[in-house]
């Protein structure tokens, strides 16, 4: 079995790291600051694993055995127990987070106004619109900001220069239906219960399985076909 892609580039980064880097050093020019980043690529390859200090320092050693051409475990051997390690660390990580959601979304069920669904979504209404209401099949024109239940922004449409727009349809299904709740001009949250979302997948690097996620939508338009 091969090493999945992440798990690949962070051998490749490690193996290309010199030994005698010292255990903390602070980038200064652009070639130090380039280096540095590719510890930090290091680090966002590895976020599934939930590393603990004492495992961060492990990984260290064994950078620097690799590097040095002298590692104590051979990276063969071992690459279905990394996999392995990979998916037990990821779901405990969903179980945890399948937890936390269904507390965060019970209060905010609580808010004022706040409407639960029979399918889960919180609805809460923030501003209310004057125009029309999308149906499912409308192509919509959107601002929004998507944020787990720590408060970290995983995106925006600021982001991207603007209103978004797509067909309803085509989105999550907590999109799907809260937004035809909504009037043109208005604002909501919605809050997604994972299964409303990305599930156990998750997406990407930026959404963990069994996420819980809480948008603030506004309403820009209806686009006509």
């Amino acid at each position: 079995m091969k090493i999945a892609a992440p798990f690949a580039l962070a051998a490749l980064l490690l193996a290309s790291c010199t030994p005698q880097a010292p255990a903390k050093a602070s980038p200064k020019t652009d070639d130090e600051k380039t280096v540095y980043a590719l510890g930090v690529a290091i680090q966002k390859s590895l976020e599934t694993f939930k590393l603990t200090p004492a495992e961060v320092d492990l990984v260290v050693a064994g950078l620097r055995d690799a590097a040095a051409g002298k590692p104590e475990v051979k990276l063969e051997e071992k690459q279905t127990a990394i996999q392995q390690l990979a998916m037990s660390r990821r779901a405990a990580a969903g179980a945890e987070a399948g937890k936390a959601g269904t507390a965060y979304l019970e209060k905010a069920a609580q808010a004022t106004g706040a409407v639960k669904t029979a399918s889960g979504l919180v609805y809460v209404p923030v501003k209310e619109g004057t125009g029309d209401s999308p149906t499912a099949t409308d192509q919509v024109k959107v601002n929004y900001e998507g944020k787990l239940i720590d408060g970290k922004v995983f995106d925006a449409s600021a982001r991207h220069g603007g209103p978004a727009s797509f067909p309803l349809n085509g989105v999550i299904p907590c999109w799907t239906e809260g937004v035809q709740k909504m009037k043109v001009g208005g604002k909501a949250r919605l809050v997604c219960p994972a299964n409303l979302a990305y599930g156990e997948r998750g997406a990407g690097g930026d959404i963990p399985p069994n996420s819980t996620l809480d948008f603030e939508v506004e309403l820009v338009e209806i686009v006509k076909k």
